[in-house]
């Protein structure tokens, strides 16, 4: 553990935390690893979400209107 690291209570359902111990046996991690990496994940794939929603911030805006009445014109509806 890192000097930098901070301490926190968490409570885990009882199923989850005995699949978390199991996991750091078998895998010779910690539980904390194990929690640090999947927080790291989480927020790894929110910044992924955000990024892609930024990127489709950038897309044309057509009302729903208009939009159907572009399929009707090109004979799609």
């Amino acid at each position: 553990m890192s000097t930098l690291s901070k301490r926190a209570t968490v409570y885990l359902d009882p199923v989850l935390h005995r699949a978390l111990r199991l996991k750091a046996a078998e895998t010779s991690r910690s539980m904390s690893e194990l929690i640090n990496e999947a927080i790291r994940d989480e927020l790894a794939e929110d910044a992924d979400d955000l990024a892609d929603f930024e990127a489709r911030n950038r897309d044309p805006i057509i009302a729903f209107e208009d939009f159907v009445r572009e399929l009707k014109r090109d004979g799609r509806v």
